[in-house]
């Protein structure tokens, strides 16, 4: 496991650098053997290590008989290929191991869709070689391509093919979600976006608050699939809440364009909960990684839902520390809580609860006791505060949301107290 100290995160220590390099490993269940920071001053073309580092990881690689060698740091095809021969070995480098996690996590159509598309994507960069898992898949002589083409021109034109194939089944599946999400849009409970690097406990989270049972194990990338499930605030109001994959820092461009779609969710949330791992000695950089992130997609401060950071896993603190957290708790600051523990878990539901008050409407209606139909209808696009049975009449105070203002007044226009 080499992890070069080159120029990327600068703004992280290279100590917790290849903590995160490891724990991507531990993903996949890689037993890590060896792991090291690299300081390089002058990367070679050839194999971006110098030939001393070169050699001491050949003789690693030989005692200990590895399988894999991870570098954390962008390889070029050529030191893919030179490294893998001097160390007789397979060599992968962040973006192949992210790529692997990928493969491994995904659990829905799309989630394989998109990873077997960055897959592709990323192997028609590499063809500086035979690719020996092609020639499995070649089959028959007709795919072989016309007299005189090179083994890497048929590589790639089977790899567009498949690119190709890939995009117009994504784009079959992105129909049907943005059909489930128009649908969605016109339900009454307003939509809340978990997001956060990845192992900030997100999941953990979503599982303590839905009462769900969703992956969730001290992993990096634990969840790649959106979810999205019903909860009721302890004041019996009801809203959508999305779960969403986990951000990470140097994510290559063509990831993220291939994972994009994971994230629209959060696009058309009404209120962005960011988890931050407030235990980790990282976390103030994995913040501006994950603000980066969000401002690609084009959530801005001016632009997209409001965001309230959410300060996790303070059971991981010092009590001080902890206590400390706890008492600065404010109506406007970050939320301190445990999703393990759940403690603090009730200031978060209160913010929730607020934020999404202030954008309803208190109406009072006068309906006939008799139409039950019309009584139906109220219970469903509108949440009754109190009621009042008044001979043939029912009386109620009703809180609306701004999504089903425009429904509500059009129903209920005739019965409103003025």
């Amino acid at each position: 496991m080499g992890g070069p100290d080159g120029h990327l995160r600068s703004n992280r220590s290279p100590e917790a650098r290849l903590e995160e390099a490891v724990g991507l490993s531990a993903a996949i269940n890689l037993d890590i053997v060896s792991s090291s920071v690299v300081k390089i001053s002058n990367p070679k073309p050839a194999t971006l290590f110098g030939e001393g580092k070169v050699e001491e990881f050949a003789g690693i690689v030989a005692a200990e008989e590895l399988d894999l060698v991870v570098i954390d740091h962008p390889l070029t095809p050529i030191q893919q290929r030179n490294l893998e021969r001097r160390l007789a070995t397979k060599v992968i480098d962040r973006t192949g191991l992210i790529l692997e996690i990928f493969g491994d996590r995904a659990r829905t159509k799309e989630g394989k869709l998109q990873v077997d598309l960055a897959h592709l994507t990323w192997q028609k960069s590499r063809l500086v070689r035979s690719w020996t898992h092609l020639e499995r898949q070649r089959g028959g002589a007709g795919f072989m391509g016309g007299p005189g083409e090179t083994q890497i021109e048929s590589d790639r034109r089977q790899i567009e093919d498949r690119i190709i194939i890939l995009k117009k089944q994504l784009a079959g599946v992105r129909r049907t979600r943005d059909l489930h999400r128009k649908k969605r849009k016109k339900i009454p409970q307003p939509v809340v976006a978990l997001v956060g690097y990845t192992n900030a406990g997100k999941s953990t989270m979503f599982n303590r608050m839905t009462k769900a049972d969703v992956f969730a194990e001290d992993l990096l990338f634990a969840t790649l699939d959106p979810t999205l499930r019903k909860i009721k605030l302890p004041h019996g109001r009801e809203v959508i809440l999305s779960d969403t994959v986990g951000f990470i820092s140097d994510l290559p461009t063509h990831l993220v364009a291939a994972f994009r779609a994971t994230l629209e969710e959060v696009l058309e949330a009404d209120l962005i909960l960011h988890v931050r791992d407030i235990s980790q000695e990282d976390t103030d950089a994995q913040n501006e990684d994950v603000k980066r992130t969000l401002d690609d997609l084009g959530v801005r401060p001016q632009t997209g839902a409001p965001v309230v950071e959410v300060w996790n896993k303070i059971d991981c603190l010092d009590a001080d520390h902890r206590e400390k957290l706890l008492s600065e708790a404010s109506d406007e600051g970050p939320i301190s809580l445990s999703a393990l523990t759940g403690e603090g878990i009730d200031q978060l539901y209160k913010r929730i609860d607020a934020f999404i008050a202030q954008h309803d409407d208190i109406f009072t209606v006068r309906l006939p006791v008799t139409d039950g139909a019309l009584i139906a209808q109220l219970y469903q696009i509108a949440e009754v505060l109190e009621r009042q049975d008044v001979e043939d009449w029912i009386e109620a105070e009703v809180r609306v949301t701004d999504k089903q203002r425009g429904p509500f007044r059009t129903a209920f226009a005739a019965y409103l107290e003025h």
